[in-house]
């Protein structure tokens, strides 16, 4: 696995970058091919956060931990990226029918902000659609760990949000123009 390292509020050390590579390392029996993914180190206060983002063909595992110590924050998220890909095994599966990519038998906190201050738009995100089911769009939205997920809807060409209601179940939005 090709990893890209970018160290927020703090220096990235050799032992550091050495203990990641080889954790992560251990997620490469599960590839086929070399991918690459983007490792970010991050320090606020006392928290210790790593986001690990894997770029597979067409999905995205992605996994952030947050702990007081980098090395406890790098296992967290070595076993949550592994539980997802265990967990939605079968999906990808049906989705990846070659087995080109992934090999099957083995399996920003917000700044502190003022009273006074007016809540403003800090981030902006742009990213294609894919056309894509609402399962597909479920799948995504699980495996990067987000409460809704926008998607092009293969089924009628119109953008849709899926998004996870509080009692677990999913719920979709499909605009009307």
């Amino acid at each position: 696995m090709k990893l890209n390292f970018t160290g927020k509020n703090m220096e990235i050390t050799d032992a550091l970058r050495d203990v990641t590579e080889k954790k992560l390392g251990k997620l490469d029996k599960y590839f086929q091919k070399d991918i690459e993914g983007n490792v970010t180190f991050s320090s606020e206060k006392n928290r210790k956060i790593i986001e690990v983002t894997i770029n597979l063909p067409g999905t995205i595992i992605r996994a952030e931990e947050s702990t007081d110590d980098m090395y406890v924050s790098i296992d967290k998220t070595v076993d949550v990226l592994e539980r997802q890909i265990r967990k939605y095994k079968t999906k990808l599966q049906k989705r990846y029918k070659n087995n080109e990519t992934i090999r099957f038998e083995n399996v920003v906190p917000l700044p502190v902000e003022d009273d006074f201050e007016k809540p403003r738009l800090v981030k902006r995100k742009k990213f294609g659609l894919k056309p894509m089911s609402s399962e597909e769009a479920i799948l995504q939205m699980e495996l990067l760990r987000h409460n809704f997920y926008v998607f092009l809807d293969s089924d009628n060409d119109e953008v849709s949000i899926v998004y996870k209601r509080k009692d677990g179940n999913y719920g979709l939005i499909e605009p009307e123009i």
